[in-house]
């Protein structure tokens, strides 16, 4: 299991690296469209450029890793992981986007680079599954199906209500969606992909309902998530959106996660208070990076 846990590691770095690219080319790509159409998310005309299909191809090989990571770590390992993009983001879009960064958001990076490093330290082990069909008893327990109830809710609040009035003025309206939104697809993405994991290790679960139950939430919710997130990065800065997505949907997701796996069920008190406070210095370090950028 350990040594499953640090393949996730490696797959979730690699992920995370893949995604801070493509965020910086997604958003060329829209100001690119949006300065030749004069809009770039309402009317899709953002699928007429090159650039934004490279930053999207990227992003969707950042999301394959991603999607292989959940299959062999835990989403409180694999999820915070994510501060990495937060760091290539910045760091292109100083280069790329003229979005300057200065000292306090270095130290933000810094900041982020320690957190992620103590939660690696004292991250837990997932608990072993046998059949995608355990994983779907799992998510029809009252706490996670209260907590999936709750995301809909809201999501379909926020995108029919709210985000047409408030969308373009605040960022935390698409982020919001995407982000909650995002924590369902992580936890269908790790249903899935336990049950190909299992499938090609010869215990062959393309048989069970659950396997295709989980692989259509993934569909369903990534085409939400990256509508939204669309939308968010043609609105706001790069250095807003990818801060305040990073701990947005970090911190569904790992709500999702506990609710779902029970994660710290099994984890002494010593490394749960690891665990939060790598979390708070990441989120010290995504605030810091996004509050004293140069604009």
């Amino acid at each position: 299991m350990t040594d499953e846990k640090y393949i996730g590691m490696g797959l979730a770095l690699s992920s995370s690296a893949l995604i801070g690219v493509s965020f910086v080319l997604t958003k060329k790509g829209l100001m690119s469209t949006s300065a030749k159409y004069g809009s770039a998310s309402d009317s899709y005309n953002y699928f007429r450029n090159y650039i934004w299909w490279a930053g999207m191809t990227l992003l969707g090989l950042g999301e394959l890793a991603n999607f292989a990571a959940y299959s062999f770590a835990p989403a409180v390992l694999v999820t915070p992981l994510g501060a990495l993009s937060v760091i290539v983001g910045a760091i292109l879009a100083s280069l790329f986007l003229g979005e300057k960064i200065t000292p306090t958001g270095k130290a933000g990076c810094a900041l982020c680079l320690l957190g992620s490093v103590v939660i690696i330290i004292h991250a837990p082990e997932d608990e072993v599954i046998s059949s995608v069909d355990q994983i779907f008893q799992l998510a029809m327990r009252p706490w996670f199906l209260l907590y999936s109830f709750a995301v809909l809710v809201f999501s379909l609040v926020m995108m029919f209500k709210v985000a047409p009035k408030y969308g373009k003025t605040n960022p935390l309206i698409y982020i919001s969606i995407c982000s909650l939104v995002g924590s369902m697809t992580v936890t269908a993405c790790k249903g899935f992909g336990i049950a190909l994991k299992l499938t090609f290790a010869g215990n062959n679960q393309l048989t069970h309902l659950s396997t295709y139950v989980f692989a259509l939430t993934v569909v369903v919710c990534i085409v939400v998530q990256m509508n939204y997130f669309n939308k968010a990065l043609e609105v706001f800065s790069t250095n807003i959106v990818t801060p305040i997505y990073y701990v947005f949907f970090t911190t569904a997701t790992i709500v999702a996660s506990i609710t779902l796996f029970r994660g710290f069920t099994k984890t002494d008190t010593v490394d749960i208070t690891s665990l939060i406070c790598g979390f708070l210095i990441i989120f010290i370090g995504v605030f810091l990076l996004n509050s004293f950028m140069n604009r």
